[in-house]
């Protein structure tokens, strides 16, 4: 009968051994500090000029005048050496009369279009963008210090405080 009543007992006992409390405790400021720190930062900026530039017109041997005149010189080449031969050597006249004043006229109207116009000119904007560095002071918050059984508690926050709230555990 003896035994019976110590097992109860015993597993009321253990029950309460093995207890977890949770407490809130409030624990004074010592000390509270601003905080800051050096933060550098590049800002950007631009700078603007008005630059004159020379401007040259395209060369006008590439619009094509040199063909015209190839052809041109070749059609009246071929009629006057038409003109001046006869017989067998006719053909012959004709067609070195084509062949000379294809490049007669291909020459003459190069050669009239090879004077290059005066160089131009116009404004252009240039920019370019650089950057200033600057060392800004900012501010991180405050440094809470308290004192909690012989342990030293730092919390950071938006303003001073007067106690830092803290979560106890305790075991047993």
């Amino acid at each position: 009968m003896k035994k019976t009543a110590y097992v109860p007992l015993l597993l009321l006992g253990s029950l309460l051994c093995a207890e977890t409390i949770n407490l809130t405790e409030e624990v004074r400021v010592i000390t509270s500090k601003p905080e800051y720190r050096m933060v550098n930062s590049r800002v950007p900026y631009q700078e603007c000029w008005d630059e004159q530039v020379s401007v040259n017109a395209p060369s006008s041997s590439s619009d094509g005048s040199g063909v015209a005149g190839a052809i041109i010189g070749g059609v009246a080449g071929g009629v006057i050496g038409h003109q001046m031969g006869n017989g067998r050597g006719n053909t012959a006249a004709t067609v070195g009369g084509a062949i000379v004043g294809t490049l007669v006229g291909k020459n003459l109207a190069e050669g009239a279009s090879s004077t290059p116009p005066p160089p131009g000119y116009r404004i252009e904007r240039r920019c370019t963008t650089r950057y200033e560095e600057k060392s800004v002071e900012k501010f991180m918050g405050y440094r809470n210090t308290a004192n909690y059984k012989g342990q030293t508690i730092v919390k950071y926050s938006d303003q001073p405080l007067e106690f830092i709230h803290m979560n106890v555990m305790v075991n047993y």
